[in-house]
């Protein structure tokens, strides 16, 4: 079980590491075409949220690599299922359904690491 973790915990964090850093590092103009979202809320909530994703990345693995404040995990884990929640509020409103299936998938990846590292796994 310790090994399912592990990945599944690696491969999201490596996808909100790739997101995140996107949305907090990236040109204005390459995130306006990758994200035409952006526009509507503002670069400044664009590098938030980002942020946000960047840490909640890093909360998946550091803790208990690190073997400190192993809690932090599941915390970062449920952080991110909210900003998947929010994410697709916001999407559904905008009415862009074809985003919804990532976001699932990422809510419902995320729910399994807090789920499990509670647990102990």
């Amino acid at each position: 079980m310790s090994i399912f973790v592990w990945v599944i915990s690696g491969l999201l964090c490596l996808a909100y590491l790739a997101a995140g850093g996107f949305k907090t590092f990236g040109p204005d103009a390459r995130i306006y075409a990758a994200f035409p979202w952006a526009k509507q809320v503002g670069m400044a909530s664009t590098r938030i949220i980002g942020a946000l994703e960047l840490l909640g990345a890093l909360g998946l693995i550091l803790p208990v690599l690190l073997g400190m404040a192993q809690i932090l995990t599941p915390i970062a884990a449920l952080g991110l299922v909210a900003v998947q929640i929010a994410a697709m509020t916001f999407h559904i409103q905008r009415r862009e359904f074809q985003a919804l299936p990532v976001n699932v998938v990422m809510l419902l990846l995320a729910a399994v690491i807090a789920v499990l590292r509670f647990l102990g796994y």
